[in-house]
């Protein structure tokens, strides 16, 4: 029973009422071929057979005809349970900022939740918490530690996790920058750009900082906001040594005189979080936070690994 869907369900009202595979495919606007193969395995997922039929006719087994207003009662509560969320989802409409990272299936998996508004302001992650906790935003998508929390009232789910790599000169310059087979470097031999723009740069600026302080690797100072974007390349070409990537950070084609190289020992980690404010109660918005992070596990993202560095007051780190 448990791989009945409500379309095999439909598909068998369609086939009770007309008593004709051919008439009901037309209006269910699908092949003969394949509601014949969904009835056939609706009846296997129930454990009897609902129609009798050979080439001339189609009738309702007595299993079917008993099971007949049982599922068009279903559906009609299904259909009931659909239009509440769609007044639901026109009359709590959810405010979702994001710094530079979005699920793909957004919409789709918060369609029958919420109307989601995202913003059009993209603005850095430390900004978007604060938009959440003073009530421009519902929720936002953002790199968090447990002190921001704690500072805005706001409570993280995780959402999403980038593992880092770095980027390096090749050391041949006819060698493209899509080799398979570039060594991967240990993350205390890279280097890790830090701004002095706080105010565009204060998340990644802290991560950074951390991250050299636990792992050796090496802070370099800047002030042109080329953390990411084509200026990066320039660094990195300046930089004797591979150069730490911003998350979701280069939507720019790398360069052939440079490649990509895999962070290990360990491997580096950058948290996404879905925050909202912890007096939150609207159904709308916790239903959204419910729908986009239920079934994301940090064991599926690797973030838990015994060789996975995360800072140690992100939400999502394991007790050290």
């Amino acid at each position: 029973m448990a791989g009945v869907e409500l379309r095999q369900l439909r598909y068998f009202v369609a086939v009770a009422e007309e008593l004709n595979f051919g008439r009901a495919a037309a209006r269910l606007l699908i092949a003969g071929p394949s509601l014949s193969q969904q009835i056939k395995a609706l009846e296997r997922d129930l454990g009897v057979r609902l129609f009798d039929r050979d080439r001339r006719s189609v009738s309702l087994t007595p299993a079917g005809a008993d099971l007949l207003p049982h599922t068009r009662a279903l559906l009609e509560r299904a259909d009931d349970l659909r239009g509440r969320a769609r007044r639901l989802s026109g009359s709590q409409p959810v405010r979702l900022g994001y710094v530079n990272w979005l699920p793909a299936d957004l919409t789709r998996r918060t369609a029958a939740v919420a109307q989601v508004h995202v913003d059009a302001w993209v603005a850095p992650s430390h900004t978007q918490a604060a938009r959440v906790a003073d009530g421009s935003l519902d929720l936002a998508v953002c790199w968090v530690r447990n002190e921001d929390l704690k500072r805005h009232g706001l409570r993280a789910r995780l959402l999403g996790a980038d593992r880092l790599y770095a980027v390096a000169r090749s050391t041949d310059a006819g060698e493209p920058s899509t080799a398979p087979a570039v060594s991967a470097v240990s993350v205390g031999d890279t280097d890790v750009l830090i701004d002095d723009d706080v105010t565009s740069w204060a998340s990644w600026n802290a991560y950074g900082e951390e991250l050299t302080r636990a792992t050796g690797a090496r802070a370099v100072r800047i002030s042109d906001g080329a953390v990411t974007g084509p200026a990066f390349f320039d660094h990195v070409r300046r930089c004797r040594r591979p150069v730490l990537n911003s998350p979701k950070g280069q939507t720019t084609p790398l360069p052939s005189d440079l490649v990509r190289r895999e962070v290990v020992a360990p491997k580096v980690y950058w948290t996404w979080s879905l925050v909202r404010r912890e007096s939150e109660e609207r159904a709308g918005v916790l239903g959204v936070v419910d729908a986009l992070c239920d079934g994301v596990g940090a064991d599926g993202l690797g973030i838990h690994a015994p060789d996975a560095w995360l800072p140690a007051d992100d939400p999502h780190a394991l007790p050290r």
